[in-house]
């Protein structure tokens, strides 16, 4: 709707991870730079924990990218609710191998084989779980164990975990003091502060071909920090329906008026009586 009217080339805010649009605040910069550390040990478990929203995938998205030039054979699991077999299977089915009517002894001789391959071939196998936080002690044991894979100097395989704040408390659980051992970084992806909060607000404006219109006064990128806490995809929720406010009323500028109507709609619609952090 308002991409024409404000001459924009592609949606500017949207909600999916997207790393063609990522932006390099000072935690992401950090958390960038723990991922990229991790990847040049090719062992263990890497983790990054941060609120709902706060980019995590968007960031691994992008540090994928940035290797394409290098052979890594990455699979990914969103679906974490799940008991030790079963994660297992998911495993191997990421990894495009068979699994339906697989013995467990046969899916771990099927993914061995495999990463053996990989590394006859000069490729390193990564494993990208995300929703971490929805992973049972048990399940994330039985992901330990496959670090075991090795060749005659390192581990076939390596994991990348990254989940919600209270996955941390799960990794404290006396289950998964072997699992803690193997853990080689972890970083802790928190909020943007109001200048950055600004920064992200034009650095995906401008990613989107803004052309300095509408203009966006001074005063509305505190309101927007205030209400988002400073979460990406808050953010990205509340600058779009600004934006289509802004195209239905026609205007070349928008300041603290209309991001006050935008604040009392959402929260009326989504019957936020107290704060946004329950958005």
């Amino acid at each position: 709707m308002y991409l024409t009217y404000y001459g924009f080339t592609e949606k500017p805010f949207q909600l999916k991870p997207d790393p063609s649009f990522f932006f390099p605040s000072r935690g992401h910069k950090r958390a960038a730079a723990y991922l990229e550390y991790g990847l040049s040990q090719e062992d263990g478990f890497i983790i990054i924990t941060g609120e709902v929203g706060a980019g995590k995938t968007t960031l691994m998205r992008y540090l994928f990218q940035k290797l394409k030039q290098e052979q890594i054979v990455a699979a990914q699991l969103v679906n974490t609710r799940l008991d030790p077999d079963d994660a297992l299977r998911m495993v191997v089915a990421a990894f495009g191998l068979s699994y339906e009517g697989l013995s467990k002894a046969s899916l771990l001789l099927s993914l061995e084989g495999f990463l053996h391959e990989c590394e006859q071939k000069g490729a390193r196998a990564l494993l990208v779980i995300d929703e971490a936080q929805n992973l049972q002690p048990q399940t994330l044991e039985e992901l330990r164990m496959l670090s075991n894979f090795q060749s005659d100097d390192r581990s076939l395989l390596q994991t990348f975990l990254l989940g919600q704040p209270e996955f941390r408390k799960t990794l404290l659980s006396n289950q998964l003091r072997q699992l803690r051992q193997r853990v080689i970084a972890t970083y802790h992806l928190g909020p943007l502060d109001q200048a950055e909060t600004r920064a992200y607000i034009e650095h995906r404006l401008q990613r989107a071909g803004w052309n300095g219109s509408p203009v966006l006064k001074d005063g509305i990128f505190e309101l927007i920090h205030d209400f988002s806490s400073g979460i990406p995809r808050k953010i990205n929720l509340f600058c779009d329906r600004l934006f289509i406010l802004g195209c239905l009323e026609e205007l070349q500028s928008l300041g603290e008026a209309e991001a006050n109507e935008v604040m009392r709609d959402i929260r009326i619609e989504f019957d936020l009586t107290a704060s946004p952090e329950d958005l």
